[in-house]
Order: structure tokens, then C-alpha cells, then sequence
């Protein structure tokens, strides 16, 4: 018995002093060693925010800015401002000594002065493989933060709810996204920023050879008429930014859009602005995005 109890005491023993096995994790601009779960974790992107809020992490730092209402919380849970997601406040970074930062999308070319600081990664969302790079970066965070379980569940509910949306966005017609902002409109068609409308969510496009630039093409009232979208989805900046002036729904109320199929059969659907503009791929975003659209062609 007593060399049973001294052979455990060894096992102990070196189970604590013995490193964890390091995990390799690659992400879009190189790859990591992490050997343990990042306990002071800085999330410098708002979709992979949204995706540590959907895992149950906590997070020490965070950009300043315009938050989603169901991050909110963040502004008052003790996370720090940290500059924001254009200009960090690398200073105060550095002074918070974090174990992990993730960087994606607006603040992605800040990564080489972040990864100076800590370990960093950089989760930007594909948007040519959109709703793939969405469920990768949802399972990259399980692994690194030991939530697969948690992980596994959130891209199961993605996948239920976007089936059922391809499949009524398959007999709807076919469909134009706009974006408006300061009295301006631009189309977004395949291979620009919202592409998964068509290419994940099934829509046919309205509009072909649209400008794939991140600002899409400029477009006039005439255009939307002589396009005659089946359906118009709308994504107003200015509301999601807190600009004032003209929203998305006075610019549209005119008689050239009054003419167009989308307008008549009330099939203009003025999308979450803070979800697709700001968020972009977060799962907690990009589900109730998914189910805000759903729910638009099973009311028509």
C-alpha cells in the first residue's frame, strides 16, 4: 500500500510539473503554438467578439466603438477600451500582458505590431468561403479555449436554420442587396462583401458583373427600376454607425422604387445594419441574420 501511495505521489508530481502538449493553430496569417487556455484574452475583432460571447469566454479587452446590443454587456463587465479597431492602443495592450489577441477583419492589418506584443491571431472571415470561414473560426475557438462541445452546438444551429432559409430563398426570385449611406447607394452583387446572400444563402442574383470592390457599385433610382429586383435587401450604414441624415427607408420612398416588383409585393427587407456592417461573421450575427430573412420570405 505505501508504494502504491509513493508511486502515485510521482504520478502527481509530474503531471503538474510537465507541460501541456502544445497546439498547433494556423489562422490567416501563420500559425501558433498554444499550450495552454488563454486565461487574459484581448478579442480585437467584433465577429470574433460575438463568437467568444457565443463559446461563454471571458474577455479582457476589447475595441472601442459602436458595440451590437448583445455585446453590450461587455461596456460594463470590467473589459477594458482599448484605442480602437483602426488605431489600437498599443501602450495599454501591452500593459494588460495578454496570453491571447484575436485580430480579424478591420484590425487585421494591425496584426504584425499586435503579434509584437502576445501571441495573436488573425481570424478574418473569407469572404469568398464565407459561412465555411465562419464555422472555422467558431471551431479554432473551441480548440484554443477548450469549448468544442460548445462549438460543435453553435454551428449545428447555423446549419439547421440555413437549410431551411436555402430552401425558400431557392423558389423566391431573385434578389439585390444595397448598402446606403449618406444619401448614397451601392450594389453588391456575387464576390463582393455580402456575396452570402447569394452564394450561402441561395439567392439568385438580380444583377450580374456588379464592381466587387469593398464599397460595391454606385447606383441610382433608375437602376433599381431597370434591375426590378423580386426582393431588395437593404443594409443602412448610417444606422448602423450613428450617422444622421436621410435613413435607408426615405431614400427608397420615391417613385422610381415605388414602380419595382420588390416595392409592390412589400418585399424590401431593411437588414440588421449592425449585424452585417459592423459584426459581419460573427455566428451570433450571422444566425439572426439568417433568421431575420427567413422569417421576411415566410411572411410573403
Amino acid at each position: 500500500m505505501k508504494t502504491k501511495n509513493i508511486l502515485s505521489a510521482l504520478a502527481l508530481a509530474v503531471s503538474i510539473t510537465l507541460p501541456a502538449q502544445a497546439e498547433t493553430i494556423k489562422h490567416v496569417q501563420g500559425e501558433i503554438e498554444i499550450d495552454a487556455v488563454p486565461q487574459k484574452v484581448i478579442g480585437y475583432s467584433l465577429a470574433a467578439l460575438d463568437a467568444l460571447d457565443a463559446l461563454g469566454v471571458t474577455v479582457s479587452g476589447i475595441p472601442g466603438g459602436v458595440l451590437p446590443p448583445y455585446l453590450t454587456r461587455y461596456e460594463t463587465n470590467g473589459a477594458e477600451r482599448l484605442g480602437t479597431l483602426f488605431e489600437p492602443d498599443y501602450e495599454a495592450i501591452a500593459a494588460m500582458e495578454p496570453d491571447l489577441i484575436i485580430a480579424g477583419d478591420r484590425s487585421a492589418a494591425k496584426y504584425a505590431d499586435l503579434a509584437k506584443i502576445a501571441p495573436t491571431i488573425d481570424l478574418t472571415i473569407d469572404r469568398t468561403d464565407y459561412l465555411n470561414s465562419v464555422r472555422a473560426n467558431v471551431e479554432t475557438l473551441g480548440k484554443i479555449f477548450d469549448k468544442e462541445n460548445e462549438a460543435a452546438a453553435q454551428i449545428a444551429e447555423l446549419d439547421a436554420a440555413l437549410a431551411a432559409l436555402r430552401e425558400k430563398a431557392g423558389k423566391a426570385g431573385d434578389a439585390l442587396v444595397i448598402i446606403t449611406t449618406g444619401g448614397r447607394m451601392s450594389a453588391h452583387g456575387v464576390g463582393s462583401r455580402f456575396d452570402v446572400l447569394y452564394s450561402g444563402y441561395g439567392f439568385t442574383a438580380a444583377a450580374d458583373n456588379l464592381d466587387t470592390a469593398n464599397h460595391g457599385q454606385a447606383i441610382s433610382n433608375e437602376f433599381l427600376l431597370e434591375t426590378n429586383p423580386d426582393w431588395l435587401f437593404v443594409v443602412d450604414r448610417d444606422a448602423a454607425i450613428g450617422r444622421e441624415g436621410a435613413s435607408a427607408a426615405q431614400m427608397l420612398d420615391n417613385e422610381l422604387v415605388h414602380q419595382t416588383t420588390a416595392w409592390k409585393n412589400k418585399q424590401i427587407v431593411y437588414l440588421d445594419a449592425t449585424n452585417w456592417y459592423l459584426v459581419g461573421g460573427g455566428i451570433t450575427a450571422v444566425k439572426a441574420n439568417i433568421k431575420q430573412i427567413s422569417d421576411a420570405l415566410s411572411k410573403n
